[in-house]
């Protein structure tokens, strides 16, 4: 393996714990999802502007590609929001189990958006992942309204996925990030006005939740997704998915040594979460293989 790949390879695999850890945060933070994701949003969104003027680099676009980036700015708000409500209700482990399913969430949505017919393969897989599910709601009903929370997560996830496949296109990562932050900030931002106000009780930040935040927006954020787009330069699709699928594993891991008791779950459980993660990872390894011999 070449040194630069190598180098990259090593850096993917930081960058899948630096996501994986982001449950994490989420746990540690103590206010509620909205404002959680409200201030990462915002935090983030400076981070990226800072970059910018850095490396000097534009910020022009047009009217079309605005109204673009405000729809993908607040798929993204929104599935934030739905991510850490799943952490507040239930878990980490619960959350990124449940997250996981967003690889089969795309296998269905993409189909609408480049029509092409639904692989019944992925049809079966999808079944498979459903019976996954049961096993670890069969045992974990009390996270019943935490798993829900999640899968509407990975599926939102999985569409903003699809739609920036298509703007990525035209437009480079950086700026595409930097339009959805701002318009998922400014999405919530609305949405708190229109609703509940912004109150010193909701939005009041300790010293350790300011600085997790910090972590979160700027970490796991802002740097992650900057440098994952040089990564992915270098490394294959399929390097990229199968890694990635590391993520609930890494985060399960960190949970279990940071919470303890509070994130040990059942056996039946961990039996479900294996079953989700062998046909997430077999469903990317054949999608690589399908456009490798394309």
């Amino acid at each position: 393996m070449p040194k630069t790949e190598l180098k990259d390879y090593l850096h993917l695999h930081l960058l899948v714990f630096i996501w994986g850890f982001t449950a994490i945060l989420g746990a540690l933070i103590s206010i509620d999802a909205i404002p959680l994701v409200w201030y990462r949003m915002l935090f983030a969104v400076i981070f990226v502007f800072i970059y910018f003027v850095i490396k000097k680099k534009p910020l022009k676009i047009g009217p079309k590609a605005l109204l673009k980036f405000f729809l993908g700015g607040v798929i993204i708000a929104v599935h934030w929001i739905f991510f850490f409500s799943a952490i507040k209700v239930a878990n980490v482990s619960v959350a990124l189990i449940a997250m996981s399913t967003g690889a089969l969430f795309t296998s269905f949505i993409e189909p609408l958006f480049f029509r092409r017919r639904i692989n019944f393969l992925e049809l079966l897989f999808g079944l498979v992942v459903i019976s996954g599910l049961y096993l670890i709601l069969d045992v974990e009903g009390n996270y019943t309204l935490g798993i829900i929370y999640a899968l509407l997560a990975s599926f939102l996830s999985a569409l903003f996925t699809v739609l920036n496949g298509l703007y990525v296109r035209k437009y480079t990562a950086e700026v595409i990030s930097f339009y959805q932050l701002f318009f998922g900030v400014a999405f919530i931002t609305l949405y708190i006005l229109a609703t509940t106000g912004f109150s010193f009780e909701q939005f009041a930040l300790n010293s350790s939740d300011f600085i997790y935040l910090l972590i979160l927006s700027s970490i796991c954020t802002a740097y992650a997704f900057i440098v994952s787009v040089k990564i992915m330069e270098n490394l294959t699709p399929y390097t990229v998915i199968l890694t990635l699928n590391l993520e609930p594993v890494y985060g399960i891991i960190l949970a279990v040594i940071i919470f303890g008791e509070k994130e040990k779950m059942s056996t039946q459980f961990y039996v479900g979460a294996t079953v989700i993660l062998l046909i997430v990872v077999i469903n990317g390894i054949l999608k690589n293989k399908k456009k490798t011999i394309i």
